[in-house]
């Protein structure tokens, strides 16, 4: 996030693209409402009626998959109006007349056509876009799991920039991380492409500080592998053994079925987790590791705010902490890592190699913790990054975006549109909240969202058992007939084995991130003989 949660119930607009707040973040959802009763207005652009579409000012269900068409437009209207910030864009900006002669390839007639919204509906929200400044702009995986998903994240930039929006409190660009400490993570380099800190592995000067600090000859020079990659990799031998730590892949991964196959390929798999899963059913080694309640550390929340995690309880039978794990598995492999403690790691090592973190040691972690960058010991953290448009590479970069469909559209044989997502009761596959008697009574199963125009369609009742099947497989749940979601659309979570919306999904995967695309899939449902 650009912002912090902080801005949330002072804002003055806040726009919402593809994300049901109230249910998978039920936490940060209560600043939005703090903010709707103070009179901040709300615009959610969401296939579906969402509780928080209900509190909006503007609802635009848009087609699943028709975010960059649309944005394109309401950037069209912004230009060809002049309603955008003018000063914002000369002076903090490059790449506007590129981002203009593409968006006027987007009148919003053509955009209505491809995203359901009608021309004059999408001209009066650009309109109001304009008229209230800042405006904090919100997105979860709604906007990312696409085969566009790179595209419909630049697009929000686009549009944020174009109305002078970043670089302001209560203004900017504001993802909200999908799982606890995926910030964290992907700031201590759990990703294929950069060391700790995001620097690049394959910047020379990075290399050769980790490969100091790591005391080790090389290190690669190209990113490496993605998990798509991986995968497939464990089917034909190019990928001998597989490391899964702390993920379910047999529930969260596209097309169940394949990732079984994938799984039972591997010849070795080890899996480092709090409890058995769907995967360790698979592994070969089990590593048994305690949970974040018994483990001393450090969270990254969504705004780049490190806090302290600190020991509750102790871990029960074998289980160990994450790092002890690692650091046994490396003197077994004949290195002597010298950090004894959670606080050692990060004070020893992070903060000296990462240099956006090199003022957050552990002593300072008290209370609410700090934001970064905070690069020396005296830096009070960063709560808005980019600050009055001086964007930390220089200028923005406005990029020209074209739309795309989804790899998958309804046809003949499969006619309905699967998007898939969260609810509120539980958590991914329920390795945890599976084990809770009291959120169990609260959400039971797995079911279809239908339209009631779709269920009449189809004579199906609500509560009747259906087939919903795709092109990958068949789950056969209960029919949750609402008007939440829009004729054409099923909608389906992935709690539930027996139910989980991934024996059906598309393994198709953006070009840059590789994420797959959760959101749109063609579907068949029918009535139980």
């Amino acid at each position: 996030m650009t912002n912090s949660f902080a801005d949330f119930k002072k804002a003055k607009m806040i726009i919402l693209v593809g994300t049901n707040m109230t249910e998978a973040h039920p936490v940060a959802s209560t600043f939005v409402k703090d903010a709707v009763l103070n009179g901040a207005e709300l615009i959610v652009m969401d296939p579906r009626r969402t509780e928080l579409a209900n509190m909006a000012n503007v609802h635009v269900p848009l087609k699943v998959g028709s975010d960059v068409a649309l944005i394109n437009a309401l950037m069209n209207v912004l230009i060809s109006e002049n309603l955008y910030d003018r000063k914002y864009v000369e002076s903090c900006t490059t790449g506007f007349e590129e981002l203009k002669k593409k968006v006027m390839e987007y009148p919003p007639e053509r955009a209505a056509e491809i995203s359901g919204i009608p021309a004059d509906a999408i001209r009066e929200l650009a309109r109001r876009m304009a008229a209230i400044k800042p405006a904090m702009l919100m997105y979860t995986l709604g906007i990312t799991e696409h085969i566009c998903g790179v595209n419909n994240v630049m697009s929000c930039a686009n549009l944020q920039m174009l109305l002078g929006n970043v670089g302001f409190e209560c203004g900017g660009v504001n993802p909200l991380r999908g799982q606890n400490n995926v910030q964290g993570a992907c700031d201590m380099g759990a990703l294929p492409n950069v060391f700790p800190g995001y620097q690049r592995v394959d910047n020379p000067q990075a290399r050769e500080k980790f490969m100091k600090a790591w005391n080790v000859p090389s290190l690669p020079e190209k990113p490496g592998m993605m998990m798509p990659t991986m995968m497939e990799g464990l089917t034909t031998g190019k990928v001998k053994a597989l490391y899964v730590f702390g993920e379910n892949l047999a529930n969260t991964e596209p097309d169940i079925h394949h990732v079984e196959h994938c799984l039972q390929s591997a010849e070795f798999l080890v899996c480092q987790d709090i409890f058995p899963t769907e995967t360790t059913r698979f592994a070969h080694v089990l590593l048994p590791a305690a949970a974040w309640s018994e483990n001393d550390g450090t969270f990254t929340s969504s705004e780049r705010r490190v806090n302290r995690v600190r020991t509750a309880s102790a871990a029960p039978g074998e289980a160990k902490p994450n790092w002890w794990i690692f650091k046994e598995l490396a003197k077994r492999m004949g290195q002597e890592w010298t950090s004894a403690s959670a606080q050692e790691i990060w004070d020893n090592e992070l903060s000296v190699l990462a240099p956006s973190m090199a003022g957050i040691k552990y002593a300072r972690l008290e209370n609410d913790g700090l934001q970064w960058p905070a690069p020396t010991e005296d830096h009070p953290g960063t709560p808005t990054l980019h600050r009055d448009g001086k964007f930390t590479g220089g200028l923005g970069v406005f990029k020209a975006i074209d739309w795309i469909p989804p790899a998958e559209v309804p046809d003949q044989d499969y006619p309905l549109v699967l998007s898939t997502g969260r609810r509120l009761y539980h958590y991914h596959t329920r390795t945890q909240t599976g084990r809770c008697e009291g959120l169990n009574d609260l959400l039971s199963e797995e079911t279809a969202d239908l339209s009631a125009a779709d269920a009449a369609d189809y004579g199906i009742a609500h509560g009747e058992r259906i087939s919903v099947r795709s092109r990958r497989g068949e789950v056969v749940v209960r029919a949750n007939v609402t008007d939440a979601v829009p004729p054409g659309l099923v909608w389906m979570a992935f709690h539930f084995r027996e139910g989980c919306a991934n024996w059906l999904t598309n393994p198709v995967y953006d070009p840059i991130t590789q994420t797959a695309e959760y959101k749109a899939c063609a579907v068949q449902i029918a009535k139980l003989r």
